[in-house]
């Protein structure tokens, strides 16, 4: 189930926040639990099993961890559920990719393969794996003390509304909110919940969809035939898709979460405004970058290492390891490598390079850079991606006519004027006002006007059309 789905939109939430707020303060997280298990069932029945089998051991290792007495048995519980995890995550969602490879290696030498079932992967294993990984991790790091009410832990990781694709939310940024926000819901909160909801809703169902539509027919066109212009026009057209579906997605659950009383981080912070890629990585699927840091990036070392040599190692492998994380598939690692160099060149020369360059030709040459990367990520194969970006400077007159409704062209605009508006301060301005402002009571009424309006145009658009992809679904 998807936040932009009828079943989810007209049924389950409604449903869920309306006998959330008529329980007594003792049952709602309780009712929350149930409500993000049977969420996570509706769409894969069969791995609800290994979510809560996973999160059931997990819990016992990390209080055993917590109450060792010696450091050597923190650090064997420490393993044992750092295995547990990791192990999960590459048996479910990587098996594939090592069998195909090993397969293909096998059938330049021999007639024999590896026989092998695929594996089905199981829906936000990434999201929720690693928001495990840091709880046993802070644990160890003694950065704050275990749950001791299973069902709390039970509640901080399957949470319905970060279930599925984040924002990846430390243990210690919300273990306050799980029981202390009982009893102080406000209208406030639920009307500027509902809001960023809206908002997130409208960004993926009338921009990203939009996008994706064009997006999808421009790739799937056999790459022979593809000329420059739309060549150029369906990696723009992917590169606004994926932004204003991930982090309209992202809206979405920190407006539901604000609504059910949580707090959670920003994920997104206007990425293309950045001025290089390293600005990018702090501005792009925030929470991610900000888990690399802290339990990838640091740990080898970070800034404080002996060498710059040693530096830019750390900084390649992390953004290998992001792009293996993103799938299965060298075209994401590829893109992972590809950010890697880039944050290496700019530490080298290109930052210093930018900075004679003013404001706005660095924003553009990152775009351009960012835009290059997506086209490795929406590829289907390496092959396709290298023909694409060939197929972006040949010029070719090669016509392969896709029919550009008024509809795109309209919210093609609207992505490039909001992606790019915070570059100047009436557009922050103009943000601010929206996400983190308090609203007056005029303010609070013309905003629910607006708010269920485009709540209704999202609801006909989602159910006048079987076109509702959502690219984060599968990570």
């Amino acid at each position: 189930m998807v936040f932009s789905s009828v079943i989810f939109l007209a049924y389950f939430f409604p449903v869920v926040f309306t006998i959330y707020f008529l329980l007594p303060k003792i049952a709602k997280n309780g009712f929350l639990l149930i409500a993000s298990i049977l969420f996570y069932m509706w769409g894969a029945p069969k791995f609800i099993f290994a979510i809560l089998g996973t999160t059931t051991l997990d819990f016992f290792l990390v209080n055993i961890l917590h109450n060792s007495a010696t450091e050597k048995k923190r650090k064997l519980f420490l393993v044992l559920s750092l295995c547990l995890n990791v192990g999960m995550l590459f048996y479910f969602k990587y098996c594939n990719f090592f069998i195909d490879n090993v397969n293909s290696i096998l059938h330049n030498f021999t007639d024999k393969e590896i026989h092998w079932t695929k594996i089905i992967l199981p829906i936000g294993i990434s999201f929720y794996t690693f928001e495990s990984l840091t709880y046993v991790i802070d644990v160890y790091r003694r950065v704050h003390k275990p749950l001791n009410n299973f069902f709390q832990y039970q509640l901080y990781i399957i949470l319905f509304p970060k279930l599925i694709a984040g924002p990846i939310i430390r243990y210690h940024e919300i273990s306050d909110q799980i029981t202390g926000r009982l009893g102080k819901e406000s209208v406030d909160d639920i009307l500027t919940g509902f809001f960023r909801f809206v908002i997130g809703l409208s960004k993926k169902v009338l921009i990203a969809n939009t996008m994706a539509g064009v997006a999808d027919e421009i790739f799937k066109t056999d790459i022979v035939n593809l000329s420059t212009p739309y060549a150029w026009l369906g990696m723009l057209a992917y590169t606004f898709q994926i932004y204003f579906d991930f982090s309209g997605y992202s809206d979405m659950a920190i407006g539901m979460g604000k609504m059910l009383g949580f707090k959670f981080p920003e994920n997104f912070n206007n990425p293309y405004t950045s001025g290089s890629i390293t600005e990018f990585w702090r501005r792009w699927h925030i929470s991610l970058g900000s888990w690399m840091k802290n339990y990838l990036y640091i740990p080898l070392g970070g800034n404080k290492v002996d060498s710059k040599k040693r530096l830019y190692f750390n900084l390649w492998l992390v953004f290998l390891l992001s792009g293996f994380w993103h799938g299965p598939a060298w075209t994401f690692i590829f893109w992972g490598v590809y950010h890697g160099i880039l944050l290496i060149l700019e530490r080298i020369f290109l930052l210093k390079l930018y900075e004679k360059l003013g404001k706005i030709i660095p924003v553009l040459i990152t775009f351009l850079l960012v835009a290059f990367s997506w086209v490795f990520f929406r590829a289907d194969s390496f092959s396709f991606a290298f023909k694409f970006i060939v197929k972006l400077f040949t010029f070719n007159s090669n016509i392969v006519y896709i029919f550009l409704s008024n509809e795109f062209i309209f919210y093609f605009m609207l992505a490039t004027i909001f992606s790019f508006l915070t570059l100047f301060k009436f557009g922050k301005k103009l943000q601010d006002k929206f996400y983190f402002t308090n609203y007056s009571n005029l303010g609070y009424t013309i905003g629910s006007v607006f708010a269920v309006c485009f709540f209704m145009i999202c609801l006909a658009s989602i159910t006048s059309s079987t076109f509702n992809p959502f690219i984060y679904f599968r990570f």
